[in-house]
């Protein structure tokens, strides 16, 4: 068996147990770049929670990375980008999860790569954006941007006016996640927009903090408003 599947099965088999986060110092046992290309693959398994929780890990391993060797994390954090690429081929989802758990875990990665993820959402002529226009990608964005924002919101705050107009998109977890990330960052100016979606009561299903759950968007807005004050 190729070093690859061994720690591929390994790992999945650390995701996927009930006592999952009682494990994750088991992986220290690991190099930091071994993990990577399980991690890649496993962001888009069958298994809803181990999807989410391989994020989790990725963070946890990028960080292990860049303390030992920013130049190895610059480059993995470049792979990310490549697979946002058009070019490259690659299937992008998730990958913005991952990107935002890493800057969320690690000061020196979020310092550098912050305002690449920021970018995804930039939708006019007047900033040098990459916007996403695949809804059901933006979702991942708007998720990384979100745990970035848990972390440093100051970092995340440029983007607000960008945030605002996420509020009016047709996806219904954009609408709940651009709320989300506005409480964050504290965004006064995106109140009268956000009262306006309280009632909306269309379902999401998340994750946050360490659990998978459903939510209305109306909730999210309304927790946005409440860390607003």
């Amino acid at each position: 068996m190729s070093r690859f599947r061994k720690t591929k099965k390994e790992l999945r088999e650390i995701l996927a147990a009930d006592n999952w986060q009682d494990r994750l110092a088991e992986l220290t046992e690991y190099r930091p770049g071994d993990l990577v290309p399980p991690l890649l693959n496993l962001r888009l398994d069958k298994d809803e929670a181990v999807r989410w929780r391989s994020v989790i890990v990725f963070g946890m391993t990028a960080d292990r990375m860049a303390e030992a060797s920013m130049e190895k994390a610059r480059v993995l954090m470049r792979t990310l980008m490549w697979f946002m690429n058009e070019e490259s081929g690659n299937l992008g989802w998730g990958i913005p999860h991952f990107m935002g758990e890493a800057m969320a875990l690690n000061a020196k990665i979020a310092k550098e790569f912050h305002k690449i993820l920021v970018s995804y959402i930039f939708c006019d002529a007047d900033c040098d954006g990459n916007f996403l226009d695949h809804p059901e990608l933006r979702r991942d964005v708007y998720w990384g941007l979100a745990r970035l924002a848990e972390a440093r919101p100051e970092l995340v705050a440029h983007g607000e006016r960008f945030l605002i107009a996420g509020l009016d998109d047709p996806d219904a977890y954009n609408r709940a996640y651009a709320a989300w990330v506005l409480g964050l960052i504290k965004a006064e100016g995106a109140r009268e927009k956000l009262e306006t979606l309280t009632g909306d009561a269309v379902e999401i299903r998340t994750f946050r903090g360490d659990d998978v759950y459903d939510i209305t968007v109306g909730a999210m807005v309304s927790e946005a408003l409440a860390a607003i004050g």
